[in-house]
C-alpha cells in the first residue's frame, strides 16, 4: 500500500511532482491493500480466458473467407457445443485451482519483493523485465514440457491437454490440475529473480496468457504482429506439437524456438515443412504454374492432403 495519504504528501516526500501515470496510480491504489491489488490477477485471468479467444472462435464457427484459408488443420472442426464444453471445463479448473492458488500465493509475491509504491517503472524497465520473464519461463517450461512427454507424465497428466489435436483458444489453459500447478513454477521464476512493480507483474500474467491463447488459436495469420518477434514460435509451430500428439518429440517450447533448435527437438517439424514444400513445388510444376492456394491447400502451407502426415 502506498504510504501517503494525499497527493501533496506524496509530492513532498518524493521531492518532485508526480507524473500523470503516478497520479492515476495513486488515485486508484492509495486506499487498497497490496493483497487486493495482487488479487486483480484473478479478474484479469477470467476476462482473458473468456474474451480473448472469442474472435477466432467466431471465425471457426462462421468459416468466413479469406480468414478461413489460414486455418492450420482445416479437416478438424469443432462444433459450438464442443467449444463451449471446453470453456466450461476450463472455468471449473479456474474456480477450483487457479483462483484459489492466486488467493494463497500472495505471501510468496510479498517475499520476492513485488512492490506497489512509487516510483512507477519506466516503459524501458517494464519491457526489459518482461523480456527476462519470457526468456526464463520459456526455458524452464521447455524442460518441464519435455518431462511431461515421458510415458508416466503423459499418461498421468499431460494427455488431458492433448485431447485437442487441433487446438482452439479456449484450450490454451485446458489441462490437468497438476499440470497447471507445475507450470506455475516457470511463470513465477522470472518475477522471483527480477522482481518489479505490481503493474509489471499484471502485464506479465496477462501477456503470457494472451500469448498462449494465440498459439492455440488454430489459425496462422500472416499479418500477426508476432511474426516480427525474433525466434517466436506462434500458432503453426505449436499446432504441429498438438497435431503429432502423444508421439511428439518436437516443438516443446512455449514461446520461442531457440530451445528446440539448440537441443534438436524441432527436427520433426522442420522435416515436415520440407516435405510439404517439396509436395507443393511438385504440385505447382504439374499444374503449370497454377496457384498453390487451390485444390485443398490452405494459406499457411499445410495442405489437406498432408493432414495425415505425422513425424516426430
Amino acid at each position: 500500500m502506498i504510504p501517503y495519504h494525499s497527493l501533496p504528501e506524496a509530492t513532498a516526500n518524493l521531492g518532485r511532482n508526480l507524473t500523470f501515470a503516478e497520479t492515476l496510480w495513486f488515485n486508484y491504489s492509495a486506499k487498497k491493500s497490496d493483497y487486493f491489488l495482487f488479487c486483480h490477477n484473478i479478474l484479469f485471468l477470467f476476462v482473458i480466458f473468456s474474451l480473448a479467444p472469442l474472435p477466432v472462435i467466431f471465425l471457426e464457427i462462421k468459416r468466413i473467407l479469406p480468414f478461413d484459408n489460414y486455418k492450420i488443420q482445416p479437416n478438424i472442426r469443432l462444433s459450438l457445443k464442443q467449444m463451449l464444453k471446453c470453456y466450461k471445463d476450463v472455468m471449473v479448473i479456474f474456480f477450483l485451482v487457479v483462483g484459489p492458488l492466486q488467493l494463497v500465493s500472495y505471501p510468496s509475491i510479498k517475499m520476492i519483493g513485488i512492490r506497489t509504491g512509487f516510483p512507477l517503472p519506466s516503459w524501458w524497465e517494464m519491457l526489459g523485465q518482461l523480456l527476462v520473464y519470457f526468456m526464463i519461463e520459456d526455458y524452464t517450461n521447455y524442460w518441464i514440457h519435455r518431462f511431461l512427454h515421458n510415458n508416466w507424465g503423459y499418461e498421468k497428466i499431460h494427455r488431458v491437454h492433448h485431447e485437442y489435436q487441433a487446438p482452439i483458444g479456449f484450450a490454451a489453459p485446458y489441462a490437468h490440475w497438476a499440470e497447471i500447478l507445475i507450470l506455475g513454477i516457470p511463470s513465477f521464476l522470472g518475477p522471483a529473480l527480477v522482481p518489479g512493480h505490481m503493474i509489471t507483474f499484471w502485464l506479465w500474467i496477462a501477456l503470457r496468457q494472451i500469448e498462449a491463447i494465440e498459439t492455440h488459436s488454430g489459425y496462422d495469420f500472416p499479418w500477426s504482429l508476432t511474426k516480427y518477434i525474433p525466434f517466436y514460435g506462434g500458432a503453426e509451430y505449436h499446432d504441429y506439437h498438438h497435431f503429432v500428439g502423444r508421439q511428439s518429440h518436437s516443438n516443446f517450447a512455449s514461446v520461442f524456438t531457440y530451445c528446440d533448435y539448440i537441443y534438436g527437438t524441432d527436427k520433426g517439424y522442420r522435416y515436415q515443412k520440407k516435405i510439404i514444400q517439396q509436395r507443393e513445388l511438385a504440385k505447382g510444376t504439374k499444374q503449370n504454374g497454377q496457384s498453390h492456394g487451390t485444390n485443398g491447400t490452405n494459406q499457411n502451407g499445410r495442405s489437406r492432403e498432408t493432414q495425415d502426415f505425422k513425424t516426430d
